[in-house]
């Protein structure tokens, strides 16, 4: 991001801290963000660093503060990071879908039909079930 649009893009995240913190900081923060631009830090990190503050400054009550102002900050925060939340969550891909069967090991292919319920197997042997080596479970 060139300097030109990102002292821009601090200046607008400022612009949100409320008029008292301007005209106390406002300087002081426009400065420090272009020095930290200038060493390499990238300007939107800068710009959300500054963004969550000015949510903590509109947020920290004080004396004489209608608790009206408070709670219309707090939504607006609460609304700001549901927009972000949910950007965030559409930028991940969706999965593709599985149309067939992954493919089973050899053994785990089906055998013959079991006997009916009662039926003796032939030639009176019982059936064994082992699991191979390896494995771990059944098919």
């Amino acid at each position: 991001m060139d300097e030109a649009r990102a002292t821009r893009l601090v200046g607008a995240v400022l612009r949100c801290y409320p008029a008292r913190w301007r005209r106390r900081h406002g300087e002081e923060a426009a400065e420090l963000a272009a020095l930290l631009i200038r060493d390499g830090t990238p300007a939107g990190s800068i710009a959300w660093s500054y963004l969550a503050g000015a949510a903590r400054e509109w947020l920290t009550p004080r004396p004489g503060r209608r608790l009206s102002t408070l709670a219309c900050a707090l939504l607006v925060a609460a609304g700001s990071l549901g927009v972000s939340a949910g950007l965030l969550a559409a930028t991940v891909p969706a999965k593709a879908a599985v149309t067939s069967p992954a493919p089973r090991p050899a053994h785990c292919q089906p055998g013959p039909p079991e006997p009916a319920a009662g039926v003796i197997p032939a030639m009176g042997r019982p059936r064994v079930i082992s699991l191979e080596a390896g494995h771990g479970r059944s098919c």
